[in-house]
């Protein structure tokens, strides 16, 4: 269940945020001055092959995976960076997102749930 990580650090000259994790999952929210929804940030299997789908309202979407900067036989952890990744499929993330949201305020729960279904490179699987 994602829940509202508490005194989130603001980035200044960034836009503000709100933060939202759970065991597996992390959704950042990013706000316009005028207080609506710039855009947000969904990263899921934080714990397996991590990836996140971006969406903000000047670049639209982006689906990438995260590598983590964890090599083998490096002695030291590199930044992670995210980097293209292939399918999204719309309808499990709808789902997912819908099950492990509801502790999160219904206008983000709402508009980043149209936004998943709106994915315009989705594998729809039947």
């Amino acid at each position: 269940m994602l829940r509202e990580l508490s005194h989130v650090r603001q980035i200044r000259g960034g836009r503000p945020r709100r933060w939202f994790q759970s065991h597996d999952e992390d959704l950042i929210v990013w706000y316009a001055e005028d207080g609506s929804i710039y855009g947000f940030q969904f990263c899921y299997e934080r714990n397996r092959k991590e990836r996140a789908l971006t969406w903000t309202a000047e670049q639209g979407f982006s689906h990438n995976k995260v590598d983590a900067g964890d090599r083998e036989g490096m002695n030291y952890a590199r930044t992670p960076v995210l980097v293209a990744d292939g399918v999204f499929d719309v309808e499990a993330m709808a789902r997912r997102f819908g099950d492990i949201s509801i502790s999160v305020p219904v206008e983000i729960r709402q508009f980043v749930l149209n936004k998943v279904r709106e994915y315009p490179h989705a594998t729809q699987r039947t």
